[in-house]
């Protein structure tokens, strides 16, 4: 799943331009991603004023939601101790999102099951967890359990949140709605893969998006980017976003384990794809459809078909 990530601090918020054949763009970091706007525009003053309208978004919302802070909505919530929350409403669009999802796959999106993160840590090794601590961080997992009565919430003690699944892309979608106040030219916004492009260029083709293929895997599970080179398609507007297990995993008597848990079991997914891209309306709706077919695993395929979504699934 897309997410924030404790390093975000380190991480230089320079801005950086370039441009290319009919179009400028701006490269910054944010949310622990490159990420990138391009422009079809050749004004340098736009592109640099847009640019900072994306970094100063991206990282609002990254200071908000961002479950490392221990100055944001997150933490006051996850250390309340038992206590009632108001939220504001922003915060409550997205639990209600997210509560939506939950309902919407049957449990397998739950923003309570971050907790598994203490016990798999997938850094290419082979340190699989034993089943008894699994079962005891699952304990903590359960958004029925979460009394949620707009605008407060009160989760019970040891049970915490993490909007980070859905949060880059919701990013990328809000960056859209503001860019868009400002410019009548089309623009693709790229943080970390998530994507999203308003309208066709002035030569009336979209921007060319390629999709990651995961190659061959070498004998420590990595990819073998040399053999990765993917196809590419023409978008035009839309959403765009990736899930996959490309990088994060764990490998164990030559059995691949998959950072995609399943917060009913607290283990892996198996036999899902190794990625997934979805284009759809917005950028949050391709990631949530992406997340929830890998958590389907074999079924990932059928359950995208029966979406009528268009998708790239690899396996």
């Amino acid at each position: 799943m897309a997410g924030f990530s404790a390093i975000q601090s380190a991480m230089s918020h320079d801005l950086q331009f370039k441009s290319g054949p009919g179009f400028r763009s701006a490269h910054f970091q944010a949310m622990a991603s490159p990420c990138e706007l391009l422009l079809d525009s050749d004004d340098p003053a736009l592109v640099e004023q847009l640019a900072r309208t994306a970094q100063d978004e991206a990282l609002r919302i990254e200071r908000k939601f961002s479950r490392y802070r221990d100055d944001n909505i997150i933490h006051r919530i996850n250390h309340a101790r038992g206590q009632p929350v108001s939220v504001d409403p922003e915060t409550a669009a997205l639990l209600e999102y997210a509560d939506h999802c939950y309902r919407i796959s049957d449990g397998l999106f739950d923003i309570t099951s971050g907790v598994l993160r203490r016990v798999w840590h997938f850094d290419g090794s082979d340190r699989v967890p034993d089943a008894e601590v699994v079962e005891t961080a699952r304990q903590a997992i359960g958004w029925p359990r979460v009394d949620w009565h707009p605008p407060a919430i009160r989760l019970p003690e040891g049970m915490e949140i993490d909007l980070g699944g859905i949060g880059k892309e919701y990013a990328v979608d809000r960056t859209a709605q503001l860019l868009a106040q400002q410019t009548g030219a089309s623009f693709l916004i790229n943080y970390g893969g998530d994507l999203y492009v308003n309208r066709p260029r002035q030569n009336g083709h979209g921007w060319i998006i390629g999709v990651e293929q995961p190659g061959q895997h070498t004998d420590s599970g990595d990819i073998n980017l040399a053999s990765a080179a993917g196809e590419s398609f023409e978008l035009q507007q839309g959403g765009v976003a990736t899930s996959g297990d490309a990088r994060r995993f764990l490998l164990k008597d030559g059995v691949r384990y998959s950072h995609i848990l399943n917060p009913l079991t607290g283990w892996p997914v198996w036999d899902a794809p190794h990625s997934i891209t979805v284009l759809a309306g917005t950028c949050t709706d391709a990631g949530i459809l992406a997340t929830l077919a890998m958590l389907q695993g074999a079924g990932a395929e059928a359950f995208l078909d029966a979406q009528q979504v268009k998708y790239w699934a690899l396996r």
